[in-house]
């Protein structure tokens, strides 16, 4: 297998090869002005430790892929076209009004509870920018008042008129029958033809989110629109660059759906957030093949920390109305958490509480952390870690980034300091303690909202700065052992090389399998089964269209379930393709009754309530070769012990003094290598951290565990 996988984050863009029996790893500044030019710094890299040059590597892989947050920076730099929005006539207030509590939706928690400052975002799209069109469908997709089709032309012209640069045509009740949206998309085309206007889209909402939920499929077509031309201009431009590198494929780029697809068959809103799901991906394909049972994967980057779960069976996470920036949007996305602690996360004073808070501001990659030395006057949590004695200065992301500890003592004694009343090193313990205690609130929460035991997972420690706090957020969430996987510092890159290429289609539906006011069991199998098919065959088309062939395509059946009219969806995942008797039926419902007790606890099932399908899910996808990631577990190796480089005064969190702590270099990868904390590894990638009480081991491909000494 040869593959070139990239994820741009905000502060890094990492880059994974597969060459063969080798792997490369390499991580260079992202350039937002040109994405590009971070691409191809981490690409050179990779090819000068491959000694081949970048044409002749790119004329030989089977594909680029691609993940990025190129349509989280347009949303938060509010960087997009003008958009008209068509909706049914009474509807005009859909949007703008949202929904009760959509003053809080993407704000913390504090801010939520924050009523008498509580204010909803700026508009995507404007009121003056919102026309009622006469139409009407009812709930079963009836036809109630046809389409008046000279007052969509009027609406239309005067969208144009106002400067819309993109329609939004967003119908009630149109994912049940899309006749009159679907029509004004050719209205709209028969007014303004391409060569009078260019590249206008048209976006029908059945089409971007095929659930109901009027204000979150209409967000989502909007969000979809407003990121449309930059995700086409900034990812066209890398497909360019790739052009007049030698690469001739079609570029592939990933999804939050936890697939991939072909630019050409990419919504731009299936780009957000793909960069974090891909390690998502990657834990899941680690923990499948080392047998590593739950799995909760935290990502601790430059700019974020994202919490994800992957739990034994394959049961499939998803937000069923995930919020991205402060919209509620609807499809379906890999449940992900995100929170405001990474490495370049700014350390401020909190006057009410008197005492350091922890982002959510970033440095990002420009002025990037006040020690990166490029005009960064705020402190972040890499500054604390580098005045703690655990980064090398000249040997920073393999000597890429030279940093300075001058400008960041500066930065936390003008900031911190004075405020807090206490010393630099002191300030920086504070400062490791609440990022850490922040990181590992949010795990404590994201499982145990789900009914999980932190103690029931193992814990994933990846991203540029995952191994060094790994063991901080280990002792707050009492956790005894954690892996920092293969290629830890570029995880979600590698995890970009081992998706699938899929496509995801899914419908409401109001399906009972179990009636308990009648005591009756679903009987109607020929329309669920249509459904079923119809979605197959969205799919199957998709991936026929981007060089498959048809028997390469295989499916997967998803069922969105609740008991009687709960609000609490369950995902299942059942090998059942379609439903042809009684039988059927009740080994769904038993599927569904089990996993609803993993989930909230044996008992707590609710049957005499009925039983329904809210959604029908089909993911096509094609099998892809993928990264082996065999061999993590340590199955009694005999520990290897070295002698480290250096010895180095390191200061921990609860410990009074500096202690002298043995700094190890890349040697300590070996397989077999053990070393009793505290001590440093410090790598061309990433820093270990291993702290007192904690054990390291080294694995194969570079996997490291973390064990608690009494364990």
């Amino acid at each position: 297998m040869k593959r070139v996988s990239v994820d741009i984050g905000g502060t890094f863009t990492d880059c994974f090869v597969a060459w063969g029996d080798k792997n490369i790893q390499a991580k260079a500044l992202t350039t937002h002005q040109n994405l590009a030019l971070g691409f191809n710094s981490a690409l050179e890299y990779a090819s000068g430790e491959l000694g081949i040059e970048v044409p002749t590597l790119l004329s030989q892989v089977d594909s680029v892929r691609y993940a990025t947050t190129l349509g989280t920076n347009a949303l938060i730099e509010r960087k997009g076209p003008r958009i008209g929005l068509l909706v049914t006539a009474g509807f005009k207030s859909t949007v703008p009004c949202s929904r009760g509590r959509g003053y809080g939706v993407g704000l913390s928690q504090d801010r939520q509870q924050d009523i008498p400052s509580a204010q909803r975002p700026d508009p995507i799209v404007p009121i003056p920018l919102i026309r009622e069109v006469r139409e009407r469908i009812d709930y079963t997709g009836h036809v109630f008042l046809r389409l008046d089709e000279q007052d969509v032309r009027r609406k239309i012209r005067e969208l144009v008129d106002a400067g819309a640069q993109a329609i939004v045509v967003a119908f009630t009740n149109s994912v049940v029958n899309a006749e009159h949206e679907l029509r004004v998309r050719e209205i709209f085309n028969e007014e303004f033809p391409g060569h009078l206007l260019g590249s206008i889209p048209c976006l029908l909402s059945h089409l971007v989110a095929g659930r109901k939920g009027e204000y979150a499929r209409t967000t989502s077509t909007i969000m979809d629109a407003f990121l449309h031309a930059v995700m086409y201009h900034g990812l066209g431009s890398l497909e360019l660059n790739l052009r007049t590198r030698g690469y001739e494929k079609p570029m592939l780029v990933n999804h939050n759906s936890g697939g991939m697809a072909q630019l050409n068959s990419t919504d731009a809103l299936q780009t957000v957030h793909s960069g974090p799901v891909s390690g998502i991906a990657a834990s899941d394909h680690l923990a499948l093949q080392s047998e590593l049972g739950n799995v909760v994967a935290t990502d601790m980057g430059g700019t974020s920390f994202d919490i994800g779960i992957v739990t034994q069976g394959g049961v499939k996470h998803y937000d069923f109305n995930p919020v991205i920036d402060r919209w509620q949007v609807s499809i379906p996305m890999v449940e992900l958490v995100t929170l405001g602690a990474g490495g370049g996360s700014i350390a401020s004073y909190d006057r009410m509480f008197e005492t350091v808070q922890i982002g959510p501001e970033s440095a990002g990659s420009d002025p990037g952390p006040a020690c990166y030395d490029k005009g960064g006057m705020k402190p972040t949590v890499t500054d604390a870690d580098l005045m703690l004695g655990y980064l090398e200065p000249d040997n920073y992301a393999d000597g890429f980034i030279r940093l300075n500890p001058r400008r960041a003592r500066m930065a936390i004694e003008e900031e911190l300091c004075d405020d807090l009343d206490l010393d630099v090193v002191e300030t920086c313990k504070l400062i490791k303690r609440t990022v850490d205690a922040n990181m590992a609130n949010g795990i404590s929460t994201e499982l145990r909202t789900r009914g999980y035991e932190p103690r029931d997972f193992t814990m994933l420690a990846y991203g540029g700065n995952g191994p060094l706090h790994a063991c901080g957020i280990a002792n707050v969430l009492g956790v005894d052992r954690v892996l920092a996987p293969p290629f830890s510092a570029v995880f979600s890159a590698c995890g970009a090389g081992s998706m699938n290429q899929m496509h995801i289609h899914e419908v409401s539906t109001w399906t009972v399998l179990f009636d308990a006011n009648q005591s009756s069991f679903f009987s109607d199998f020929d329309s669920f089964n249509t459904a079923v098919e119809e979605l197959e065959g969205r799919g199957r088309e998709d991936l026929v269209r981007q060089g498959f062939e048809e028997a390469q395509v295989q499916h997967r059946l998803e069922l969105d379930m609740r008991y009687g009219n709960q609000r609490v969806q369950t995902a299942v995942v059942t090998e059942l393709r379609r439903l042809e008797s009684r039988k059927d039926v009740l080994k769904l419902i038993d599927q569904f009754h089990t996993r609803y007790g993993e989930r909230f606890g044996q008992g707590s099932q609710a049957p005499e309530a009925g039983v329904r399908i809210n959604t029908i899910r089909v993911c096509s996808f094609v099998e892809q070769t993928a990264v082996t990631f065999d061999g993590v577990k340590l199955n009694g190796r005999t520990p290897t012990a070295i002698e480290p480089v250096e010895q180095r005064m390191v200061h921990f969190v609860g410990i009074d003094s500096p202690v002298q702590t043995p700094v190890f270099g890349e040697a300590a990868l070996e397989p077999g290598t053990h070393i009793t904390g505290p001590a440093i590894v410090t790598t061309r990638a990433t820093t270990y951290l291993v702290e007192p009480g904690w054990s390291y081991s080294a694995a194969r491909h570079g996997a490291v565990w973390f064990t608690r000494d009494d364990a």
